[in-house]
């Protein structure tokens, strides 16, 4: 036994280095918020992209410890210099958030902890905010109290826990899978697709219903479809709205939508990943309709600022998530409750829970709503702003958008396509702001996506001029190019 505990020593010895006293932890924070602090110091001058790979060597596990000093030069070198810098206000492509800065001190504090949040009896605190939170999202789109919800990772998991509840209250499965419908538009976000794949009904029917001009779902072309289908025998059971699209920000008509929806029977979905915290500024009325949805999917890591890795899910019909994602091991019998719903473990499909809820409560907290409602209208507004600009240098823009997505390309009267490519490309090459491109019917156009909070009057300036720069030398490339033939 003295040998034993001989050995146990040797190796509890080795085994403390991981346990930081507090002059270490001191000094570790003083070296970590000093390169936070001249990383948001250098935001509003840094490249928003920088077109550079990482060095895959400077990642590799060393077999000595390096120093805090070294491992921050890796991160600053390696990470956050090469790629699109999210957290800059010049990230105007794809979908933005930003990232406030008190949403770090909450994740902070989680990692501290270490809360597990899945399951009360663990630890009710940090399940009570969650489910505080979820009772604040039902509030703001008048969800029933009885709906469940969860914070999941993004928009993509809280899809697929909406839809496998849809899934489940249907009996889609089997031999059912091939005669059962979905309807959505062309202009759905891809984790929809993504998620019917991975809940097993990648042979599903799929009707992609056509758009009007705006891009929106046309309801007439839906509901033709679905008398269609019904005279052949299929079983329509779901339709997929969406309330802020990635490509363009359009709003489908949710209240006709959910019409339909009703009078055939069928679950209505709203992905509001993107647009659905507008619905706190002067935009409300256009999601009427919403809180009729049995389902819908928000991201606070979009439309509230916060870190990416928070998305969330409200669902109306309780039994089919419980259904859907319910499961008990003899293990776990200390932790059964009689409300099931309350935790988050029961309605996800995850077992270990980060405690993400801190990131959303400390930051509300600390600055109330009105700051982030103040935000997003100033984001509503900077894209009229910007599209007058363009529209004034001579660009095409698309139809006027309904929240803080739009596009743009130059009428180049020849190889058009080519054109704002290699415009983009200069773009990129430049990267004082991040801008994307897609396709739409056809033409290759430029994508302003304007939702960090920290996108300010002078950043869709400084946008502009790259632009313009951009432009001359795209047009000096043609020309030349033309000169050659």
């Amino acid at each position: 036994m003295d040998q034993l505990i001989k050995k146990i020593k040797a190796q509890e010895e080795i085994a403390n280095q991981l346990e930081t006293a507090l002059p270490d932890r001191e000094q570790l924070l003083e070296k970590v918020t000093e390169s936070a602090n001249q990383f948001l110091e250098n935001l509003p001058t840094a490249k928003a992209y920088q077109q550079q790979e990482p060095k895959m060597e400077s990642f590799l596990i060393p077999e000595e410890p390096k120093t805090i000093k070294e491992i921050l030069d890796i991160i600053q070198e390696e990470v956050f210099e090469p790629g699109i810098r999210a957290a800059s206000g010049g990230h105007m492509g794809y979908i933005p958030g930003g990232g406030v800065f008190s949403a770090s001190l909450g994740d902070f504090l989680a990692a501290i902890s270490n809360e597990y949040a899945g399951i009360a009896f663990a630890s009710p605190g940090a399940v009570a905010m969650e489910n505080v939170i979820i009772n604040w999202l039902k509030k703001l789109f008048s969800f029933p109290e009885n709906a469940v919800g969860n914070l999941a990772s993004g928009g993509s998991i809280s899809s697929l826990i909406a839809l496998t509840a849809a899934r489940d209250k249907y009996g889609v499965k089997n031999q059912h899978i091939l005669q059962s419908v979905i309807y959505m538009t062309p202009q759905i976000h891809h984790c929809i697709q993504k998620s019917l794949r991975i809940i097993g009904l990648e042979d599903v029917i799929i009707r992609y219903i056509p758009l009007d001009r705006h891009y929106r779902m046309d309801t007439l072309a839906l509901e033709k479809q679905i008398h269609a289908d019904k005279s052949e025998g299929l079983s329509p059971f779901l339709v997929i709205a969406s309330a802020g699209t990635t490509d363009v920000g359009a709003i489908d008509p949710l209240n006709e939508i959910a019409n339909i929806s009703e009078r055939h029977r069928l679950w209505f979905h709203v992905d509001a990943a993107y647009g659905g915290f507008f619905i706190l500024t002067s935009k409300k009325d256009k999601f009427k309709g919403i809180e009729r949805a049995d389902s819908l999917v928000v991201d606070p890591h979009k439309g509230m600022f916060l870190p990416y890795g928070i998305g969330a899910v409200l669902v109306k019909d309780a039994d089919a998530v419980l259904h859907s994602n319910l499961y008990m091991a003899n293990y776990m019998q200390d932790a059964l409750s009689e409300d099931l719903v309350k935790s988050p473990a029961n309605v996800s499909p995850e077992l270990t829970k980060h405690f993400r809820a801190l990131r959303m409560w400390l930051p509300l907290q600390l600055h109330g709503i009105t700051p982030f409602i103040a935000s997003l209208e100033e984001k509503l507004l900077l894209t009229t702003y910007f599209r007058k600009q363009l529209i004034a240098a001579g660009f095409q823009v698309g139809p006027e958008p309904e929240l803080s997505v739009s596009y743009f390309w130059f009428p180049y009267p020849k190889d058009e396509n080519d054109f704002n490519r290699r415009l983009l490309h200069h773009i990129h090459e430049d990267g004082t702001a991040f801008l994307s491109s897609t396709m739409l019917d056809g033409r290759f156009v430029i994508r302003i996506a304007i939702l960090s909070f920290r996108t300010k009057l002078e950043t869709i300036d400084k946008a502009m001029g790259m632009i313009l720069g951009c432009l001359e030398k795209t047009k000096m490339d043609f020309s030349q190019s033309e000169l050659k033939r």
